[in-house]
Formats: C-alpha cells, structure tokens, sequence
C-alpha cells in the first residue's frame, strides 16, 4: 500500500495558482458566438482562468483588414465585441497576433479549414500600420492603463512550415517590426514570442532580440507529450506509451533557463496534438493534466490549456458530443473529467506543504488555507503501462483533528458523463434532457471520508482505480 507523509506544521510554500493565467479557444470568430460567451463565462467562473488567447484574430473573416478596388479597409468592430464580452465577465485577452490577411499576404498558402494565411507581409511598412491603428484604437477605447495588463503574442508556432511559410529569419523580422508597432503606441505594452511548437527557438530568438536591442517582454512557447517526446508518425498511443512522466516537467524546467530572467508563458499544451483524441474525454486526462500541473509549479508565470470548450474549427465543425476535442467542456457544455480536475485545482489553498514518499503512479499534494487542507491524489500511468487500483494512505503528524472530511473522485466511475452518453446509445445529436442527463453525470459528489488520530498524526487511506484522481478535504476550523 502507497504510504505518504506530510509534516503538517512545516512551514508551507506559497502556492500560486499559475495554470490559472490563461486559458486557449480556437478561432476567434468563435468568440463571437452566443454559446462559445457562455462556456467562457462558466469557466471564468468556476475555474477561475483570467485571459483567453485564441488564433486568427487578423484573418479575413475576422474583416479587421481587407482590400476593396485597391483601397485597405480597417474594421475593428468583430474584434472590439470580443474585447468588450471579456472585459465585462473580468477577463483579459492574451492577444495572439496572427494570421495575415489576404490583403497584405505575399502568398497564398493557408492552414485549416478556414483557409488562414500563413505567408509574411508583401509590405511590411501596411503590417506596421495595421498593428499600429489596431492596438492605438484599443488603447483609446479602453485606456492605456487596461491595455497595459494585456499580452501581445507574435504569431503561433512559426516554426512549423504548416503556420509559417518562411523560416526563421522572416519571422525574426516580422517580430522586429510588430514589437516597434505595438511600442509605437505605448512603450509598456508587453510584446514577445517566439510562440513556437516543441519548445523551439527560445535561445536564438532572444539573442537576436538582445543583440538587435529589439523588445521582448516575455517568452511564450508550446508543448505537448505527443512533440518530439514520443516515436514521430506514432498514433496516440504509442507516443504516450515512450513518454516519461517527467518529460514536460523537464523541458519546462530546460526553456525556464533559456527563457532567462524574462516571464515564461507556455500558450499551448493539453495530453495529445491530436483533435480527435478519444483520450481528452476519458479520465486519464483529467490524472495526466493534474499531475503535469502540480509538478511543473514555479517554472512558469502562465500554463495555458489547450482549448476551454470543443467549440472548435481548425479541421471541420464536429456534431458528435464525444469526438476527442481538447476543450475542457463538449460542444454543449458538459463537462468532461479534465473540467473537474481543474475545479477541484481551482479550490486548492495557497499553501503548499511539502509530501514524503514515492510510488511508481501514485503521486499526492497537500495544500492548506486557514480553515481546510486537501490531499490531492492521482494514479496515472501513460497507456500499456503497468498500473492498478491502489489503497494509498496519507498521514499527516501535527494535524489538527478535522471537523468533517470528505472525498471527491474522478476516474471511469465518477464525473465521466461520456460514459453515460454511451449507455444512452452514443447520439449524434443531445436533446435537452440529454444534456441534463450528462450534465448530472459530470458532477463531482463529495462522499464522507473516514479518519482516525494515531501517535499524534491524523491518518487517511483512500482506494484509486487506474488512471484516476481523488481530492480529501478536511476543515479543521
């Protein structure tokens, strides 16, 4: 049986809540939509995320640039009822500033299904402008001081010919000119990049943004485990069967060094690439993105998940309600297991107590307020590793002794509505007693958790099936 330690009066560490920063959409004309407004809403609520970054917020359907009989025409207007929902709910945008719009392209390549342009500027001098006019007219509608809490994110992952069609040089260029753009306008504006997949780029790109004396604010960068971590060309599976469970850890650890004394931001991550992964709806999402959150803890300002809600259109706009999409909630809202893995993250105290002991997939975390303390527990192993249901127990000296103590789960039991949605027959399309249905099945139920004071140490012991997560609360004032 798993055994594990905690001191409970050590001194505790602060425990900032840093995935928390920001949270990813897709195309940002989805932010335009009345339910894409409320699942962001839900979530800003209950999960406590405060910027959303999204894709293509230049591109042509967007209408912020087009060309009409040889004249550029500017409208900010779609992007101005973004910016105006998030400020009203009490978020920010993490302003990803791509991809280019048709009138300034130099080529005609694109990328996803909504055909967004991924050459350099024929003319970099309209690039320029158009940054300029477009950050100068969101700094006069919301006041330069707003605007200064905002980030401004070169491009998304040029480093791949799929988003980039140049190389590294053309973007240090289109960096060089937008950061000059976006400084025109204000000299504390935050600016900064590479926004590249796989960690790439970090220690280049800041030596040329140092030696040409060009601003950069932060890094950003993206990561998944299904990068250059598993076997390429690889489905799923196989990839995460050669990932090590410290993988992320360690290349975050990696670009931290690289990143200098700058912010680090990762805008991209989640436990695959891939949108229609049957992985992203199960439990072993919710284990995997709880334990990739809990040990990457001060390596980074910002962790930002990869998407909020399968309201999604890169490749095509899906109907099925389970079809393997990154977002935390399905298409029509319900929570999936990795939703509630970061509701019961977003409960946690801000005092992180140190733990003792070690098990091959079971890890546990303690952290504290001045009234309660969670266990955070997962049992997770990548997939065709070994791995069983545990009776992990969790001994706590010096605790005092609780007033009540319960215990929430997710694993294929608990908060798993696919499961329910399977049992109703898989339909295509949910009816709204159907969603009810699932909704119910989501919800994380607190169930009493028994407890026992042994030689001056409160004692717990909980059971957890395979790739599954458990929080133990107790109040003990």
């Amino acid at each position: 049986m798993p055994s594990f330690t905690c001191d409970f009066l050590q001194t505790a560490n602060v425990f900032p809540h840093y995935w928390e920063h920001t949270i990813g959409s897709g195309h940002a004309p989805l932010a335009l939509r009345a339910d894409w407004q409320k699942q962001m809403r839900r979530c800003h609520r209950e999960l406590g995320f405060r910027h959303v970054r999204f894709h293509a917020l230049l591109s042509d359907q967007m209408g912020t640039l087009v060309r009409e009989e040889d004249k550029l025409i500017y409208s900010f207007f779609n992007t101005d009822r973004i910016m105006d929902f998030l400020l009203s709910i009490g978020m920010r945008p993490f302003v990803e500033l791509s991809f280019m719009p048709e009138a300034l392209a130099s080529g005609s390549q694109t990328v996803f299904r909504y055909r967004a342009n991924v050459t350099p500027p024929a003319d970099y001098r309209q690039w320029k402008a158009l940054i300029r006019k477009l950050v100068g007219h969101w700094v006069e509608r919301y006041g330069v001081a707003e605007v200064r809490q905002w980030f401004f994110e070169v491009w998304n992952e040029p480093n791949l010919s799929s988003f980039w069609k140049a190389g590294q040089r053309d973007y240090f260029r289109l960096y060089r000119e937008t950061a000059a753009a976006v400084r025109d306008v204000d000299t504390q504006l935050k600016v900064g990049g590479p926004a590249t997949a796989d960690n790439k780029w970090v220690t280049p790109f800041l030596d040329y943004c140092r030696r040409e004396k060009i601003p950069v604010d932060f890094i950003s960068t993206h990561q998944y485990p299904t990068d250059a971590f598993g076997k390429e060309g690889a489905d799923t599976v196989t990839q995460l069967e050669h990932f090590r469970r410290d993988e992320m850890k360690k290349q975050t650890a990696r670009v931290r060094g690289e990143a200098r004394n700058l912010p680090l931001y990762y805008t991209e991550w989640n436990c695959s690439s891939n949108p229609r992964d049957p992985l992203h709806d199960e439990a072993f999402s919710a284990a995997f993105a709880t334990r990739i959150i809990m040990d990457s803890q001060g390596l980074a300002e910002g962790y930002s998940f990869w998407t909020f809600s399968d309201l999604f259109e890169e490749n095509y706009f899906p109907s099925v309600p389970y079809h393997g999409g990154f977002g935390l909630l399905n298409l029509y809202g319900v929570p999936k297991p990795v939703y509630r893995a970061f509701q019961l993250l977003h409960r946690l105290g801000g005092e992180r107590l140190d733990v003792e002991g070690r098990h091959s997939t079971v890890d546990v975390w303690v952290m504290r307020d001045d009234h309660a303390a969670t266990m955070l527990i997962t049992n997770l192993a990548m997939p065709r590793h070994a791995i069983q249901t545990e009776r992990v127990e969790i001994v706590l000296p010096g605790a005092p002794l609780p007033r009540r103590a319960w215990v929430e789960r997710i694993d294929a039991e608990h908060a798993n509505p696919r499961s329910e949605w399977r049992e109703m027959g898989s339909p295509e399309y949910l009816s709204p007693w159907q969603v009810r249905r699932l909704e119910i099945a989501s919800r994380l139920e607190k169930e009493p958790v028994p407890w026992r004071r042994e030689a001056g140490a409160v004692h717990f012991s909980v059971s957890l099936p395979r790739q599954a997560v458990a929080a133990i609360t107790f109040e003990f004032a």
